[in-house]
């Protein structure tokens, strides 16, 4: 016979680990299997298969008293025991073996202390009779000792409990204190191996069983065959009891009636049931159905939330607000308004590029509100560009004729005047981020825009430079040098000495000054006002004659309109020879005409002295080598158009030089010294006298056609 589990160290050591820190101490522990089923005919467990149990009986002293548990015991996942349930023995009231269970293996433990007495309390399985006798045996005697009364015990043979414990525990070795009450000391397996006599039959019971056992004639000792005796007794017993169900026929008709109205009700419930199992069969196909819907209708929901979440974001994008539409279409641009004009351009401007393909899904892209919203946004912006072009054009008209129909902006009788254009820019630099801002709506609102601003301020300039000629060369007072140079009839013995004429060459240089300086500064307003993309021009202080000039001192800063490039310009360093070309032709319809009163001042110095025209050559030439930036391109060509006009007047008197010479040696006799030699020497001194820079060529050429 393999070895109970009740004698396994090792199953003891491992309940000791799971009750460790109780105080408790293991009696006894055994495997067990527990179920619920109910035991059939055919002697196997249904309805829920058997776990395995550990059962351990252990104690718990408490002074002088002692508590006695019954611990159930599982198995976790890892094969380590842990407590499942607790029971108090104090509390157990019925012990009774399952009599359906051929074996006698099975019991249940009645507690009279249980929440639901409804509920079919757990079967306890053991491995063979000696494992249920051995775990029984031991808590009846705990219960005993320790609580001083017996459960009720049902379906076991006391007789044969009795035997069974005379046969496997020979010694009896208990400890009472009959001092502190009925069971006071600690109980081990080992000390509850009782004899029957003591332990399972009180001494009224076993007074009984000795009267008993003399009324058959039977000692003590014959406990076997009294034993079977009472088995054939009990055998005869049934036999008459079987005998007298036999009489009572009608009393079984009317069992077997009864049995059969049982089954065909069992028969009408199985139908029913039938009928309501294809009920529930269809329910629930309903229920899928009703769930595959409903996911579906949740599905939909999320999605719809989360396409009215996108539109709402698309019709935030195509919402024009009231106060830009309003702005747009029929707003003022006075200058107080400047800053609202600019947020709704701004906004315009965003609103185009976030309807375009790389800020807009494509998927977007081809939706009928977004093509109307874009189709709007076209129609705001060409009549926001054509109400400020009308507007510009007129303002840039309006500020010009201002100016010129105040005389005090222009030279005067007796009075030169500076041209001042510090009033004008800062007007015009109001609309600066306005220009930007059409410049990325519509480039192409720029060609009238600058064509109405150059042909305005044209006018503008040349009343200007015209003033300040006429009255520049009216306030010069210098007298007429001799242009017959070498004329043999004037005599060896006239004096030749020319008046000073530097006052002449002094004029001509300040008409320079002022308006070089001014027209540089004009281009380079222009081509930032009218965001022309050019490299930067001269910078503000900067070189423009090879000195600082005095114009920029007041107004270094004009050409810094103090904006930004919106378009990111900035960041471009080669040069945009489209816009280069757009930007020369604008130049020359902006300062075209204003070299005829350069010219009339050329003409008339050389009227009063021929020679001058070496020193203004000269700062003719220096003005010229300053000018390096695109912008003043044209400031260079008039520059250069002055320049050829000097060399064309200067060498227009020396080929008249030259005539009077061949004049003078074809009429004159060849006598002495040549009058005409003394008089070279003479002109020789003062044209080296005024040579600047780079006019020694022009002085050189000069000698050669001499």
């Amino acid at each position: 016979m393999a070895k109970s589990s009740a004698d396994d160290e090792e199953l003891r050591r491992a309940c000791e680990a799971a009750i460790e820190g109780t105080k408790q101490k293991i009696v006894l522990s055994i495997r067990v299997a527990k179920s619920r089923g109910i035991w059939g005919k055919s002697g196997k467990l249904g309805r829920q298969m058997a776990k395995p149990r550990v059962l351990a009986l252990s104690t718990k002293s408490k002074g002088q008293r002692i508590k006695a548990f019954l611990r159930v015991l599982k198995y976790s996942t890892g094969g380590v025991l842990e407590p499942a349930k607790l029971y108090k023995l104090k509390h157990l009231s019925k012990v009774e073996v399952i009599s359906n269970d051929p074996s006698g293996c099975t019991f249940t433990l009645g507690f009279d202390n249980l929440r639901s007495q409804s509920v079919t309390p757990p079967q306890w399985t053991m491995r063979n009779i000696d494992d249920r006798n051995r775990l029984l045996l031991c808590i009846l005697n705990i219960c005993k000792d320790v609580l001083g009364r017996l459960p009720k015990v049902v379906g076991i043979d006391v007789v044969e409990m009795a035997l069974w414990a005379k046969e496997n525990t020979p010694s009896v070795s208990t400890q009472r204190n009959l001092k502190d009450g009925p069971a006071a000391s600690t109980v081990t397996e080992s000390d509850l191996k009782v004899t029957v006599e003591k332990e399972l039959v009180s001494q009224a019971e076993e007074e009984d069983m000795e009267a008993l056992l003399g009324t058959y004639v039977m000692g003590i000792g014959e406990a076997e065959a009294f034993s079977e005796r009472l088995k054939r007794e009990l055998l005869a017993l049934e036999a008459a009891n079987v005998h007298a169900i036999l009489e009572s026929e009608p009393l079984i008709d009317e069992v077997l009636y009864g049995l059969e109205a049982a089954t065909n009700c069992v028969d009408d419930m199985d139908e029913w049931l039938g009928i309501f199992n294809v009920k529930l069969r269809h329910m629930r196909e309903d229920i899928e159905s009703i769930e595959t819907r409903n996911n579906n209708l949740e599905m939909q929901s999320v999605n719809n939330k989360a396409l009215i979440e996108e539109l709402d974001k698309l019709l935030e994008r195509l919402r024009v607000p009231s106060e830009y539409a309003k702005c747009l279409t029929g707003g003022s641009f006075d200058e107080a308004r400047m800053l609202q004009n600019i947020e709704a351009c701004e906004w315009l401007t965003g609103a185009l590029r976030g309807l375009e393909v790389p800020n807009l899904d494509p998927s977007y892209a081809n939706i009928r509100a977004v093509k109307e919203k874009r189709a709007e946004l076209e129609k705001l912006k060409s009549t926001f560009v054509r109400r400020a072009s009308e507007f510009l054009s007129n303002y840039f008209a309006s500020l010009v004729d201002f100016m010129i129909s105040d005389k005090s902006y222009f030279s005067q009788r007796g009075q030169l005047k500076r041209p001042d254009h510090a009033d004008l820019r800062y007007k015009c630099r109001t609309y600066a981020r306005l220009l930007q801002h059409l410049k990325s709506l519509d480039k192409n609102c720029l060609g009238s825009l600058r064509k109405a601003y150059c042909g305005s301020l044209n006018l503008l300039l040349r009343r200007e430079a015209r003033e300040f000629a006429n009255e520049l060369r009216a306030c010069t007072k210098a007298s007429r040098n001799p242009t017959v140079w070498l004329e043999a009839s004037t005599g060896s013995g006239q004096n030749v000495n020319a008046a000073d004429t530097s006052t002449v060459s002094e004029a001509y240089a300040k008409m320079l000054t002022i308006f070089i300086p001014l027209l540089v500064d004009e281009s380079s307003f222009f081509a930032h006002f009218m965001c022309f993309e050019v490299p930067a021009l001269v910078p503000p202080g900067g070189l423009v004659n090879g000195n600082k000039t005095g114009y920029n001192d007041d107004d270094a800063n004009d050409d810094d309109l103090g904006i930004m490039d919106i378009d990111d310009n900035d960041s471009k360093t080669g040069k945009n020879s489209a816009e280069l070309a757009a930007l020369n032709e604008s130049l020359q319809d902006l300062l075209d005409g204003i070299q005829d009163d350069f010219y009339a001042v050329v003409d008339w110095a050389y009227k009063i002295d021929p020679l001058r025209c070496i020193s203004m050559h000269g700062i003719t030439e220096r003005y010229l080598s300053g000018q390096k930036a695109d912008a003043a391109g044209f400031v260079r060509l008039l520059l250069g158009d002055l320049e050829s006009r000097i060399s064309v007047q200067f060498s227009r008197f020396v080929d008249e030089a030259c005539h009077q010479i061949e004049r003078n040696e074809r009429n004159v006799r060849q006598m002495g010294v040549l009058s005409y030699i003394p008089r070279f020497a003479t002109l020789a001194t003062r044209m080296e006298q005024y040579i600047q820079g780079q006019s020694r060529d022009l002085v050189d050429q000069a000698y050669t056609k001499f």
